[in-house]
């Protein structure tokens, strides 16, 4: 499903998850040909409903997702204590070639994506929030 199709279903779930990766740094995961899994600092974009990461196009997550690896991306989180909170979803990338979402991509970014930067949109198939109420983790799921 699309970032849009996460609003629809959970509002508030999407709208906490945007706040915790847009225009920040987050952990993009893959997995490389031989199965070892991999790590790769990102600045997700969120916006008309979507979910997209520039990047260099000789980038391994790029390879990585063109290849059919699924993803995991990870909201860094803000302090040791973890009190902000965290967001995860999961799923599959697709290549964007279309000019038209890229520029949409672009006047969402927080930063200027270099013109040679590749995009993808990452395909949401679930997402998990961890917040911290009196010490506790309390965890909203979707699917649930």
């Amino acid at each position: 499903m699309t970032w849009d199709d996460l609003e629809r279903a959970d509002p508030e779930l999407a709208a906490a998850g945007a706040r915790r990766l847009q225009g920040r740094v987050a952990y993009l995961a893959t997995v490389s040909p031989d199965g070892a899994p991999r790590v790769h600092p990102v600045t997700p974009i969120v916006g008309d409903g979507r979910l997209f990461v520039f990047m260099e196009p000789t980038s391994p997550k790029g390879a990585d997702l063109r290849r059919g690896s699924r993803y995991g991306l990870h909201s860094a989180v803000g302090d040791p204590s973890g009190r902000d909170g965290e967001f995860l979803t999961r799923g599959y990338g697709v290549f964007v070639g279309d000019p038209a979402v890229r520029a949409a991509a672009e006047h969402h970014a927080s930063y200027q994506p270099a013109a040679h930067y590749v995009l993808f949109e990452l395909a949401v198939e679930a997402a998990m929030l961890t917040e911290y109420v009196d010490g506790r983790p309390v965890r909203r799921r979707y699917p649930r």
